[in-house]
């Protein structure tokens, strides 16, 4: 059997059929399903790839703070980060082959056929673009027939748009016409962007849709050509929101939160801090110092407006979050809000790295960086109004979707359910 998965960055039920009642495509017929939680992207592709929640697999959202290194840790790329088996494992044990096109926590996995974004960054500033390939001409020869190489720019940042996805789906369909994997995994990432900037019921949103659907035709035609099944799934749903919800200043106002004052710039004093929170969009891990610190978080977060739930260490373990790299609280956001890191208020306090695109050194995702401010010129956005869409929760109206010619045993109900399915596929097709 040869099986190619299309992950669709942001691709939800409601949103989905909202695109003029678009329920099918080249035959597929979409139907609803319950995203993993927290629903973000590290999240939702490490429970795919195990068929397990983030209990197991230790993904709790897309980034984590180190409590070894006292560091946050956003973004990171090695498959290491994933613990479980693959449901793929038996499938290749038996010979056949499996690639991953820029899926995260990749890099050190044992797939055949592996391309991930993995820029150099220079001593004295700038990068050298590149990306991480195996075999290891592959993005050399993909470079080629292309035309052009993959411009991170466009992935990420407030240049980030449709040319992102354009540049993947090439990519796809040229290994899938001329060096197919058994197990293809590709992803599209430009939806997102869009969905975040405007909101889902925008018109440049649905105009993204309707590029990107362009590109689902594309690819499912040329997978067909060449003998794969297919399955298209949304791994989390996007929805409106008005208002940002800032857990760094209330923490902070409480006294919880330290900074460190360097040249007028407000930085984290993580290691000093008796808490603090590491968002993630509609999600914030808190990290407290101790029961005490943890209680006194406990309260200043449940007063803070736009926060629906705090998960504490029962409610974590129902959520599928008891795991190490989980925050001591887990926020949730109440529907039309979400979690922005700042923990100043005056611009001029503001730490340098608040101004650039900085998925690394912020501790939390910064949608913000899909917008460049006025000044300074190249510089990024801090407005939070300027966000219209997140994601994070589950539940009523953030249900994900898939789409699938495989004879599943069972429909599945959740992310979980479709994972745990196609592993049973692989595993009866390796036997």
């Amino acid at each position: 059997m040869k099986l190619l998965v299309i992950q669709v960055a942001a691709l939800g039920y409601d949103f989905l059929t909202a695109q003029g009642g678009l329920k099918s495509l080249e035959g597929l017929t979409f139907r609803p399903m319950e995203p993993a939680f927290p629903a973000v992207t590290c999240t939702a592709q490490a429970t795919f790839r195990t068929a397990a929640t983030p209990d197991a697999h230790g993904m709790v959202g897309n980034g984590f703070f180190s409590r070894e290194f006292g560091k946050p840790y956003f973004w990171e790329q090695a498959a290491s980060l994933v613990s479980g088996p693959r449901i793929w494992e038996s499938f290749r044990a038996a010979g056949n082959t499996v690639g991953q096109l820029f899926w995260q926590q990749s890099l050190g996995t044992d797939s055949d056929v592996l391309l991930s974004p993995a820029p150099i960054h220079k001593h004295h500033g700038g990068m050298i673009q590149d990306c991480y390939a195996r075999p290891a001409a592959l993005y050399r020869d993909l470079v080629t027939k292309i035309g052009r190489g993959f411009n991170l720019m466009h992935y990420w940042g407030p240049f980030a748009s449709g040319k992102s996805t354009t540049w993947i789906t090439e990519a796809t369909i040229e290994i899938i016409e001329n060096s197919p994997p058994d197990l293809l995994l590709t992803y599209l990432p430009h939806l997102d962007y869009e969905l975040q900037k405007s909101g889902p019921e925008s018109v440049r949103s649905g105009k993204a849709f309707a590029a990107l659907a362009g590109h689902l035709t594309e690819i499912l035609k040329a997978a067909r050509r060449a003998g794969y099944r297919v399955l298209v799934f949304g791994d989390y749903a996007i929805t409106g929101v008005d208002r940002a919800i800032h857990p760094n200043r209330a923490l902070r106002d409480a006294g919880l939160m330290a900074i460190r004052e360097i040249k007028g710039m407000h930085y984290p004093d993580l290691p000093g801090s008796a808490a603090f929170a590491m968002v993630d969009h509609q999600v914030a891990h808190v990290i407290t110092q101790g029961e005490s610190s943890r209680d006194r978080a406990r309260e200043v977060l449940a007063a803070l407006p736009g926060v629906e739930r705090v998960l504490g260490a029962e409610e974590k373990r129902e959520a599928g979050l008891d795991h190490p790299r989980a925050g001591d609280l887990v926020l949730i956001a109440e529907p039309g809000a979400w979690f922005a890191y700042p923990w100043w208020t005056e611009k001029n306090h503001a730490p340098d790295y608040a101004a650039h695109v900085d998925i690394h050194n912020k501790p939390g995702y910064d949608p913000c960086e899909l917008f460049l401010a006025l000044w300074p010129p190249m510089s990024v956005s801090g407005d939070t109004t300027k966000i219209h869409g997140s994601h994070g929760r589950v539940g009523a109206g953030a249900q994900a979707t898939f789409a699938t010619d495989l004879d599943l045993d069972t429909p599945p109900g959740s992310l979980l359910d479709l994972a745990t399915g196609v592993g049973r596929i692989l595993d009866r097709s390796a036997s």
